[in-house]
């Protein structure tokens, strides 16, 4: 194992095989997820601010063995943030998890050294008394079935945009950087599960519309040459790809922001693999547009009832 000790933002920090390929499909190294997700770091830090991570983490690159990681507080350098916080039902009966908060370029530079490839975060922040806040977020994942794909998730996407803003929402939209879209809107709610059950009802009365193109119920069975809305993923427990996350794919995509303008251009007949990006591409994104997924100041507006 080779292994060297680099200074990154005013942090000593140990890293290892950097000359190792996690994406062998286009021979992108550590060292390359390391440098990416440093120079990225202006945009993507505000996004995981005060949101617990938990890893997808690749150590013998995506055609290896992968595991999730929530506990990772334990191996932490001292100087990463750690947050104790109630426990998923999934977790193997544990009543708390000991997790990170990434808040630094060197928190993500250690993050990555792990080769933690993909950054996923729940919809809600962990408050002054360190304890989860309500969900400030809503996410409404567009995921395609067999024969659909990023132009049908376009055209959903169309359309939740627009129930969202007549319900006075202010909504943003960014690739899965896998199949499909995500299109998420700051809230302010009074419960924790008021997200759900709000997107609940939007994914079925979408579904009711246009039965031969949106499902709302996850049975794969339902799915072929539709889209799913997954509503589920404003539980609370869960978590869903942050941001300008990489993606655990053979060709190293990025979750990234996009505009409305884009999505409708696909509409209009551009190339639906226009809205596939990889590293480069997002850095010069950023470089010209900035950040087109800004909602840290955005206006929080109060969700509907449902």
């Amino acid at each position: 194992m080779s292994r060297q000790l680099v200074r990154v933002d005013g942090r000593q920090l140990h890293v290892s095989n950097l000359e190792k390929v996690l994406f062998p499909e286009v021979s992108f190294t550590k060292a390359q997820v390391i440098d990416y997700y440093v120079r990225i770091a202006p945009v993507l830090l505000p996004h995981l601010s005060g949101r617990p991570v938990t890893f997808t983490r690749w150590p013998d690159g995506v055609e290896g063995q992968a595991f999730f990681e929530k506990n990772s507080a334990r191996h932490a350098p001292d100087w990463v943030r750690k947050v104790t916080v109630p426990s998923p039902g999934s977790s193997r009966g544990r009543e708390t998890l000991d997790m990170v908060v990434l808040e630094t370029v060197a928190d993500l530079a250690w993050a990555a050294n792990l080769a933690a490839l993909e950054l996923h975060v729940p919809q809600w922040q962990v408050g002054s008394r360190l304890q989860p806040t309500l969900p400030d977020l809503l996410v409404l994942d567009l995921d395609p079935g067999p024969d659909a794909g990023i132009l049908e998730c376009c055209e959903v996407a169309d359309r939740l945009r627009q129930r969202l803003v007549d319900d006075g929402l202010d909504p943003v939209v960014k690739t899965s950087g896998s199949k499909g879209v995500q299109v998420y809107a700051p809230i302010r709610v009074r419960d924790r599960e008021h997200p759900s059950r709000y997107a609940k009802v939007l994914a079925q009365e979408l579904s009711a519309e246009t039965p031969d193109r949106v499902v709302w119920r996850m049975e794969k069975v339902l799915r072929p040459g539709k889209v799913l809305v997954d509503w589920s993923q404003n539980n609370p427990a869960k978590t869903t790809v942050a941001p300008y996350s990489l993606r655990a794919r053979p060709d190293a995509p990025v979750s990234t922001p996009i505009g409305w303008d884009e999505v409708e251009a696909v509409l209009d007949g551009a190339d639906p693999g226009s809205l596939r990006f990889r590293t480069e591409d997002v850095l010069a994104r950023v470089e010209d547009y900035g950040d087109l997924f800004d909602i840290a100041g955005a206006r929080r507006a109060t969700l509907p009832p449902a």
